[in-house]
């Protein structure tokens, strides 16, 4: 009689790199360096790093949520920063970064586009990609290249960004519980949906 050997357990495949990236991610929620993490990565997002801080700033009010709008307000003045540091990125080294920022961080026909926008309407548009998922650091460096008066760029971020993160803030303050148990069980739904509206916020500056 022949026995079948038990076959070895296949190798466990690695996460996908946005899962990993994350998962990175969301581990500062989980050490005492999440409330700076936040504010970093609010500031780097908002001029070249990938990741949006949402993220982080829904995990870290789900784990206190007495502190929401703490929370929210470190991100906030996070983002703003950031968006003044992209201002200065394309302000003062546009010529020296530019073969960085295009096309590894958005393409040439993007930041063309943004570039012509401000034109029309600068305090609108920088407001919007505040407020929305549409690529803020593309607005934000454009913001500098363009030379838009400084306090536009200032007060368009503070309105657009302060009111996007304590929407977020607040609507965990109030359904945290019920939130808690919707985002844990949807995650990875969740995480890919919003990459989505990243996606979509990408395609409208390409082609509204």
């Amino acid at each position: 009689m022949n026995e079948n050997p038990s076959s070895p357990n296949p190798p466990a495949k690695k996460p996908h790199l946005i899962r990993r990236l994350y998962d990175w991610t969301l581990h500062w929620a989980h050490t005492r360096y999440g409330t700076p993490a936040l504010f970093f990565l609010a500031l780097f997002e908002s001029s070249f790093f990938p990741v949006p801080p949402d993220v982080l700033l829904i995990a870290l009010t789900l784990g206190q949520r007495r502190r929401a709008f703490f929370y929210a307000l470190i991100c906030s003045v996070g983002s703003v920063l950031g968006g003044m540091l992209g201002y200065a990125i394309g302000y003062e080294a546009w010529h020296l970064l530019q073969p960085y920022f295009i096309p590894y961080v958005f393409r040439q026909e993007i930041f063309e586009k943004v570039v012509a926008w401000y034109q029309a309407g600068a305090f609108w548009y920088v407001f919007v990609a505040a407020f929305t998922p549409i690529p803020y650091k593309v607005f934000t460096i454009a913001a500098g290249v363009c030379e838009i008066p400084f306090w536009i760029l200032v007060v368009a971020s503070v309105v657009g960004r302060s009111a996007r993160f304590f929407l977020v803030a607040g609507l965990l303050y109030f359904f945290g519980e019920k939130m808690r148990g919707f985002v844990e069980k949807y995650f990875d739904r969740l995480m890919w949906a919003f990459l989505a509206l990243l996606i979509l916020g990408f395609v409208a500056v390409k082609y509204l």
